[in-house]
């Protein structure tokens, strides 16, 4: 599920190129909106992100490439999401370290760096690639995407969709390194029971 969509060329939109810009919208805008959702909230989510185009745009001029431009994107929704925080003194909520999980999806399952130690269940036999061409089962992932909190979502997103270092994540959403390991983990948690009951019944 890792995005590989290529970048945008940087010349055309540092040139104001609308077209251009328009393409970088449609291409990130829903990711953002998740960041945003994640640190303000659904309320207010939709302006931050677009406060946080506005400002895109101001900038690009004199972006220096020194991350990606999606890092880059995602720092100022993130700082918009904060700023805008803070004016409306509202506040997140702290992650929940005490919901259950099954015993065969624990931490042993996974290293240091988030990524799976012990293959889960059923997937000797089939890759993610192959279960990905599965139209019904992308479906029910998709679902399941869409129920997870904010937070999970956006941790899940940008890490194993956006492919984004847990040290640009705790930057992004400002939260610790154990609160995103433990929010990546319950995402992959839940889409792993989705996966698992899906290719056990054949239904989500």
């Amino acid at each position: 599920m890792a995005d590989n969509e290529r970048e945008p060329d940087l010349q055309p939109l540092r040139n104001r190129d609308h077209a251009s810009f328009q393409q970088l919208v449609l291409q990130y805008h829903k990711h953002m909106l998740i960041v945003a959702r994640a640190i303000v909230g659904e309320s207010i989510a939709e302006e931050v992100v677009q406060e946080a185009w506005i400002s895109v745009y101001n900038a690009l001029p004199s972006f220096e490439g020194r991350s990606t431009l999606k890092t880059w994107i995602y720092r100022i929704v993130s700082n918009q999401a904060k700023s805008r925080l803070r004016k409306e003194s509202r506040y997140t909520h702290p992650v929940n370290m005490n919901d259950d999980t099954p015993a065969y999806l624990s931490d042993t399952h996974f290293d240091a760096n988030g990524h799976w130690s012990i293959p889960p269940p059923q997937w000797e036999d089939e890759t993610p690639q192959n279960l990905a061409e599965n139209e019904q089962l992308m479906e029910c992932i998709e679902k399941t995407l869409e129920n997870l909190s904010d937070q999970q979502k956006s941790v899940f997103i940008l890490r194993d969709i956006d492919q984004q270092s847990l040290d640009d994540i705790c930057n992004i959403l400002d939260l610790s390194a154990s609160n995103v390991r433990v929010l990546l983990h319950r995402a992959r948690v839940k889409l792993m029971q989705v996966i698992d009951h899906y290719q056990t019944t054949g239904t989500c």
